[in-house]
């Protein structure tokens, strides 16, 4: 027998293992307005990040380093100047902002630059449509400007927020901040000084920015980075607009590039604000006849608040009735049992000034600049004036008025037993800086020293 040929069978050939290859996604047409929108805000955001601090300071925040803004450099520098003078008809020399000596966001140069970039941006955005009509969509080009927003509004938020962690933006109050008379402050000093005497507060506001810009870096969390960011920006943007801070241009631009970030993620949020809540009953009618009631109940809270807040309002807040004597009335000359005393630190019984502020009650503040209160009584037809005092209810004094002119008061009368006599000048309430300062959507330099030397800290 002839041995049998053993076979072996042939082992298919394998290829190599490749990676999948995804599918392209069908990414759908794009509408007009949309890709309009996206040509101009591209732009616009583009040069405003690369004429500011928003690019500068993510590459300068070493201790000393410091870069001019690319708006003070040509060629935007002489786009702006021309501008200014031509369009605007500003004569006056055009201060820089951030890098500059103005120490001012809002300087005529930061508003006239925006102009420029305004219209910039709308001459690329027509052309741009004129070229590039067939495109269907931006998909592609938003994902990487996307990716550059999010870095430079992250370089912002963790910035300031790391600027309030460790307080240097807001710093406690000075030694000479302690002693300065609060009618002197300007609006923005009473926030940099109040926000820089609660570190805590400070450090917790610094915290929620450096977590929104930490939040954007990642792009599993940048959604949240951007509601968080938007949410401190509003905060920030009323805070300069309410104190007349003069950073309220810069400030809303962040607003708008936290916007952008949100846009493509709208439709979800509004979905999740609205989505079903678990229903209080089985049966219909019965949940329609509670969401009723809830609204009506909610209604009540408004009203019942809003009648409270309005009393309160009408008698003892801004919309109370000033007095007869209403002012601030400085004490030029007093006389004690007709013996004249003069404004010397070390006489307890010289008033320096006599307050009228409510119907009910006044305050006489001392030369160390202690007060003592009193309720009061004014009698217009009679000028006569009545003090009382809370903690004593025998003890009475009383006075008769006269007013020469408008700012000048004689008062005469008998208080601890003794015959007093003061002449008063009434100091115009317009005289303090934290009255008269105002709104100002152009300003060109600092209001004050404490506040600019902390925001000249974070620069």
């Amino acid at each position: 027998m002839s041995p049998q040929l053993q076979i072996e069978p042939i082992q298919p050939q394998t290829e190599p293992k490749t990676e999948p290859i995804q599918p392209q996604q069908n990414i759908p047409r794009w509408s007009p307005a949309l890709r309009i929108a996206f040509r101009f805000w591209m732009v616009y955001f583009g040069l405003y990040c690369l004429a500011t601090q928003i690019i500068t300071s993510l590459f300068t925040a070493t201790e000393g380093a410091v870069f001019p803004d690319p708006a003070t450099l040509w060629p935007l520098r002489p786009v702006i100047f021309w501008t200014a003078t031509h369009i605007f008809h500003v004569n006056a020399p055009l201060s820089f902002f951030w890098g500059g000596n103005s120490g001012s966001g809002d300087c005529m140069f930061g508003w006239v630059m925006t102009f420029c970039l305004l219209v910039i941006a709308t001459a690329a955005t027509v052309v741009w449509s004129l070229l590039d009509r067939s495109r269907g969509n931006y998909a592609e080009l938003h994902k990487w400007f996307r990716l550059f927003v999010r870095f430079t509004l992250a370089g912002q938020m963790i910035g300031y927020g790391l600027f309030k962690v460790i307080p240097i933006q807001m710093p406690y109050p000075s030694l000479t901040r302690l002693l300065q008379p609060f009618g002197t402050f300007s609006p923005m000093g009473v926030l940099w000084t109040s926000m820089g005497s609660a570190p805590a507060y400070e450090i917790f506001t610094g915290c929620a920015e450096a977590a929104g810009g930490l939040l954007l870096i990642v792009p599993r969390t940048a959604t949240l980075g951007a509601l968080i960011s938007l949410a401190a920006t509003i905060q920030v943007f009323m805070l300069n607009m309410t104190y007349d801070v003069p950073v309220k241009l810069f400030a809303f631009h962040l607003i708008l590039l936290s916007c952008f970030l949100l846009a493509p993620d709208v439709p979800r949020l509004v979905r999740l604000a609205l989505s079903t809540q678990a229903q209080l009953f089985r049966g219909v009618r019965a949940n329609r006849i509670a969401l009723v009631a809830q609204i009506i109940f909610g209604l009540w809270l408004v009203g019942v608040y809003c009648h409270h807040s309005w009393g309160v309002w009408s008698t003892r807040g801004g919309g109370r009735p000033l007095p007869a004597l209403y002012g601030i009335w400085e004490v030029r000359q007093m006389s004690i049992d007709e013996q004249p005393r003069p404004p010397l630190l070390t006489d307890s019984t010289r008033w320096r000034r006599a307050i009228f502020d409510y119907p009910d009650r006044m305050a006489f503040q001392r030369l160390d600049d202690s007060f003592a209160p009193y309720g009061a009584s004014v009698n217009l037809p009679e000028r006569t004036l009545a003090l009382t005092k809370k903690d004593d209810k025998n003890w009475r004094a009383s006075f008769t008025f006269q007013r020469p002119a408008g700012d000048q008061l004689i008062l005469d009368g008998r208080m601890d037993n003794h015959q007093v006599h003061m002449e008063l000048q009434l100091t115009d309430r317009n005289s303090f800086l934290l009255v008269s300062r105002g709104f100002h959507w152009i300003q060109e330099g600092p209001l004050d020293a404490q506040s600019h030397q902390g925001r000249a800290a974070t620069q």
